[in-house]
């Protein structure tokens, strides 16, 4: 079984879809934190109601996902963030979970991305739900 690291921006769209993923979904804790606080500041700017922001959030609390953020993890993301010239550590513990145990990253920023597929292999969002992948 394929294991993709999600960061929330992902794990977001997916909760807003239903789809179904039959891999393994991985990503650093920080995941339920930044989907928090993704859709409130969607409610905040109008962009959604909060009934519906509230869903997602809930939605993506019943998903799946093996979180992880242990002191190796932290270490990495250090590391990476040096690596990637990045003052914040947040985008790349997703690369160093990519790093220690993921297959591939999944990522909606396109920045991201580009940035990580530097240091770890990189796929497009399908590829959660392709079966064979």
């Amino acid at each position: 079984m394929t294991r993709f690291v999600i960061d929330a921006g992902v794990a977001l769209r997916l909760a807003a879809t239903d789809a179904v993923v039959p891999h393994e979904l991985l990503a650093p804790t920080l995941l339920r934190s930044q989907v928090l606080s993704t859709m409130h500041e969607a409610v905040h700017r109008g962009e959604l109601s909060s009934s519906e922001a509230r869903k997602r959030v809930s939605a993506v609390g019943r998903m799946r996902i093996r979180l992880l953020g242990d002191a190796v993890l932290r270490g990495q993301a250090w590391k990476f963030a040096d690596e990637l010239g990045v003052a914040s550590t947040y985008d790349a513990e997703y690369v160093a979970l990519t790093r220690l145990q993921g297959d591939y990253l999944v990522t909606l920023d396109e920045d991201l991305a580009r940035a990580a597929a530097r240091l770890v292999p990189v796929a497009p969002f399908e590829s959660l739900l392709d079966p064979s992948a």
